[in-house]
């Protein structure tokens, strides 16, 4: 009965985070005003929370709702890339989202001449190649261990870490390879973040009239929470998985879920308070169905 209660919030976390990334896409669609870089990188985001939850969910309600604790080795492996492989390409969407808004203050006259519709796929492409092939080395590198400890993971999950540390040899490469992906992903990413944000502020507070600057900055406040939301959890799940010994193993795995689940659920929602023409075209669709 206590895992049918627990499994409730996760399961509304998951409707929620389904439900708005599809409204997004769907509003981003709808309305030809929306076709931008800034909403094209919002609908990518849209796409990979959309992939990133249901890689975990599904499973994780099974073993709520069914006791289904097995999950096969390769179906495992499989899930480890998609998971590994999609926080990859949320991080990087990030930074492109950051690119956008610092041509967009910085230098908005070339806006829609260096953010052109060729660009931006040529982005999306890159970020896409990029999470793909540098997460290719996990499953492979996990698959060719052997395992002949116990096959139980302390996870709802297939972690990359706490899936190679079932094996019975020295696992020292996927364990630097996992550290020299986190390191070169999420160092890289936040220091162009970082630097965008420093030349956006830069230009904010150069503005004349402090109406103007917290106009300005409003149309960032948006992507810099996600921002949060996204590197702040991971960022202290990874600590813990390699430092957190002590501490309790329910807590590890809580964050751990907090870390997958809870991007996906409000991204769509600060996007859809915060932004004006989302949140407009968002009433209108509710106006004309309540006509």
């Amino acid at each position: 009965m206590a895992q049918i209660w627990i499994s409730i919030p996760f399961c509304t976390m998951y409707a929620i985070a389904i439900l708005g990334n599809f409204t997004i896409l769907f509003i981003v669609k709808m309305e030809p005003s929306l076709h931008g870089p800034m909403y094209y990188f919002l609908c990518m985001l849209a796409v990979t929370d959309l992939v990133l939850s249901t890689s975990t969910l599904p499973k994780m309600l099974s073993i709520f709702w069914f006791n289904s604790r097995e999950i096969n080795f390769s179906a495992c492996l499989t899930q480890l890339y998609f998971i590994h492989c999609f926080s990859v390409m949320d991080s990087g969407i990030f930074v492109a989202m950051a690119l956008d808004r610092y041509v967009a203050i910085c230098d908005p006259l070339r806006h829609s001449t260096i953010l052109t519709n060729p660009v931006v796929a040529k982005i999306g492409l890159a970020v896409v190649l990029r999470g793909g092939m540098l997460v290719l080395p996990y499953p492979f590198l996990a698959r060719q261990w052997p395992y002949c400890r116990t096959n139980i993971i302390p996870h709802t999950y297939c972690e990359h870490i706490a899936v190679v540390k079932l094996a019975c040899t020295d696992i020292r490469i996927s364990s630097y390879y996992g550290l020299f992906v986190a390191f070169l992903v999420t160092g890289l990413d936040v220091f162009f973040i970082a630097v965008s944000y420093i030349q956006i502020l830069r230009a904010i507070f150069s503005l004349p009239t402090k109406d103007t600057q917290l106009k300005t900055f409003g149309t960032c406040s948006s992507h810099l929470c996600v921002i949060l939301i996204f590197y702040v959890p991971s960022l202290f799940s990874f600590l813990m998985h390699r430092f957190g010994h002590n501490l309790a193993l329910h807590f590890h795995i809580l964050i751990a879920n907090v870390y997958l689940l809870v991007p996906p659920m409000l991204n769509p929602i600060i996007y859809g308070v915060r932004t004006k023409q989302i949140r407009n075209r968002l009433l209108r669709l509710f106006s004309h169905k309540g006509t």
